[in-house]
């Protein structure tokens, strides 16, 4: 830990640039696009990633930094290999706001979901 009186340098100025997001891309929750960046088309930035350089399309990418983890095609394969296995719960569109999910059967998911996980079609 440094001193009070030693503080980092400071230049005055601040980076900044222009992010390019292309088709189709996912970005989850509270992750940070840096300047100068571009998302690549049909790729998925995970929840909390820090992304500092651009991502190829096609991608799924996370982490501090983020890198990319596979595929837009692999990430596609395995999570329809958990789709169809049998210990996966699918929920129709009546679990959603859009199709008026009422109290039981979002308790019912919630019950539903602490044990395993589920897909909404």
């Amino acid at each position: 830990m440094m001193p009070a009186e030693k503080s980092l340098p400071k230049i005055g100025y601040t980076k900044i640039g222009s992010v390019t997001i292309e088709d189709n891309v996912f970005i989850g929750a509270r992750a940070l696009i840096m300047p100068g960046v571009t998302i690549g088309e049909r790729s998925i930035v995970a929840a909390g990633s820090i992304v500092t350089k651009s991502v190829p399309k096609g991608s799924v990418v996370g982490g501090n930094p983020a890198r990319v983890i596979s595929t837009i095609e692999d990430y596609e394969l395995n999570q329809s290999r958990k789709l169809k296995s049998e210990s996966s719960l699918l929920f129709g569109v009546e679990y959603t706001l859009k199709g008026k999910i009422n109290k039981e059967q979002r308790n019912k998911m919630y019950y539903d979901l602490t044990s395993q996980i589920g897909f909404i079609k």
